[in-house]
């Protein structure tokens, strides 16, 4: 079998609910093993380790959270649209349920991202807040991912659902760009972005090292918390089905 035809295979396994399933329950544990490592890594690094700032003092030590906060608000989304694309053009169910599972964690990330950015700015803008361009265009984005748990909650069949949330993901994809341009279209007090594929970090690498590592952190806490709900939305969608009654049987017994 050639590699094509394994990825395929794979693919296809992975599509399934029980199949998706049963390799979740394998890495799921490491997956969230992981994540408490790393992120205890960075976070400790980045507090009691990184040097303090010239301008800001300590103060500026909460980019270890609000920055990793906000990049996965934004990617977050990003996968939600992707993956409601596959459930549109191939009907793959568990991409519905990636989607319907992803917006409660995006939009945690992207509350997180602007609670601490407003405890941020306090100490430096000497407001909490502020109708900056990307403040009010990151304030939009979480009011997509309510709406994309609202649009859901409000449909009583789960397959128009997903269709429906998958359709505004795709939609709701547009403020990326605005979020992420918003520092270079517009004047404002927000600073650039701290990570860029085209130009060197303009942090010293004593305080961007240990901001990557959290970043890398945020993510695979994200992967974990994606994880555990997705296990939750197949385990209630497939309630009915015979190798779901057999492994909470299983689980009980």
């Amino acid at each position: 079998m050639n590699r094509s035809n394994v990825f395929i295979a794979w693919s296809m396994k992975m599509g399934s609910p029980p199949g998706f399933f049963n390799w979740s329950t394998k890495w799921c544990f490491f997956i969230g093993l992981l994540s408490f490592l790393v992120l205890t890594v960075g976070l400790f690094w980045g507090i009691f380790y990184a040097p303090t700032d010239y301008k800001q003092g300590d103060v500026y030590r909460i980019i270890f959270m609000h920055v990793p906060a906000a990049i996965l608000s934004q990617s977050i989304l990003l996968l939600m649209a992707s993956f409601g694309f596959i459930l549109i053009v191939w009907r793959a169910k568990i991409a519905g349920m990636f989607v319907r599972a992803a917006a409660p964690v995006g939009a945690s990330f992207t509350l997180l991202a602007l609670l601490s950015g407003s405890i941020w700015g306090h100490p430096t803008w000497g407001t909490w807040w502020v109708w900056d361009a990307r403040l009010t265009s990151t304030l939009l984005l979480f009011f997509i991912y309510t709406a994309i748990i609202g649009l859901y909650s409000s449909t009583d069949n789960k397959i128009t659902a997903d269709r429906s949330i998958s359709l505004l993901s795709i939609v709701g994809i547009a403020i990326i760009p605005i979020i992420k341009k918003s520092v270079d279209w517009w004047q404002t007090l927000h600073q650039p972005s701290t990570f860029s594929l085209t130009s060197s970090p303009s942090m010293s690498y004593e305080m961007y090292l240990p901001l990557a590592i959290c970043v890398v952190g945020f993510y695979l806490l994200f992967i974990y918390i994606l994880l555990l709900r997705l296990r939750v939305e197949i385990l209630y969608r497939e309630r009915d089905t015979s190798w779901v009654k057999d492994y909470l049987n299983q689980r009980i017994g």
